[in-house]
């Protein structure tokens, strides 16, 4: 009986030690950021008169990050459409914006900072654009344009991930515009049609402009204030083959104020420059846009909205 009490006291297995269990290594990390902001204007007997009008602006913006030692990859989607309703006129679009952002990286070593890597950067809209208050020929439509970036080069990440460069000396663009009214137009850069001199039409223009160039990005956050944080994101880019030295610019600024947990404020611009892009106006009133040039575009933001992150 003894004997048989300890060959059963010998086979029993007793827990591990927590000390010796591996902990669980994660790769992923995600963040994921939904939103609107509002403003509104009411009268009611208002002897200085104005307009009621509300604005709201939807927003989301999705990252998928993975990073094991030598290897990283990113992932970013941002998406925007704003719309304004204003007393005495129609619902206007205020934004529109549909990014997404891939990079993959690989390092030498886990000690260095600077990646090998391959950047994906892909640009369009959801809706159609207007010049208000024309309404009849829309300006600007989803692939009207759609600008795909195809890169590689290398990056620069920081331990903390609030700085990276990216540097790439061999990029290549594409800018569609996928509505042949638009193309025939020469929109957004694309050859335009050609007719003869009774103005029939020869040859279609060009839905795609193919560009092969230089790249240099940055994006850099920081808290600046206690609830006060910044992020700018800047991107420049040259053609090597049409006016190299001359170069398209997209920056933005952000500054977003936490009021508590859901709430927030946000202050932004956001500047454009592109060569090929041509402004276009109604200079004599006759109701059909002239071609300008080339303008720095700008826009700026102001909105306090609900802000939910998970």
């Amino acid at each position: 009986m003894c004997a048989q009490n300890q060959t059963a006291q010998d086979t029993t297995q007793t827990p591990q030690d927590s000390a010796d269990v591996e902990p669980v290594i994660i790769y992923w990390s995600e963040k994921n950021a939904v939103g609107v902001n509002l403003s509104e204007v009411a009268f009611v007997n208002w002897n200085a008169g104005g307009n009621n009008s509300i604005s709201a602006l939807f927003h989301g913006q999705f990252e998928r990050n993975y990073k094991k030692k030598l290897t990283s990859w990113k992932n970013y989607l941002s998406l925007r459409y704003g719309l304004n309703s204003q007393e005495g006129q129609e619902l206007r679009k205020t934004d529109d914006q549909i990014q997404f952002k891939t990079t993959f990286g690989y390092r030498k070593d886990s000690v260095s900072n600077w990646y090998y890597s391959g950047n994906i950067d892909f640009r369009t809209q959801f809706a159609n654009g207007y010049k208000y208050p024309n309404t009849d020929a829309a300006i600007s439509k989803f692939m009207a344009p759609g600008y795909l970036l195809i890169g590689v080069g290398t990056q620069f990440s920081h331990p903390d991930e609030n700085f990276n460069a990216y540097i790439s000396p061999v990029t290549e663009k594409s800018t569609f515009v996928l509505d042949q009214r638009l193309a025939n137009e020469g929109a957004f850069g694309v050859d335009p049609a050609e007719y003869d001199e009774l103005g029939n039409l020869i040859d279609e223009g060009n839905k795609v402009r193919s560009e092969f160039g230089f790249l240099v990005t940055s994006d850099f956050k920081k808290q600046v204030f206690p609830n006060v944080n910044m992020n700018t994101q800047i991107s420049l880019y040259s053609d090597y083959l049409r006016d190299f030295g001359n170069i398209d610019v997209d920056w933005q600024l952000a500054f977003d104020m936490k009021v508590n947990d859901f709430i927030k404020a946000n202050i932004g611009s956001h500047l454009l420059y592109d060569n090929d892009v041509k402004y276009k106006e109604d200079t004599n009133g006759d109701g059909n846009l002239e071609t300008l040039g080339a303008r720095v575009q700008w826009k700026q933001l102001l909105g306090v909205g609900f802000t939910y992150v998970f």
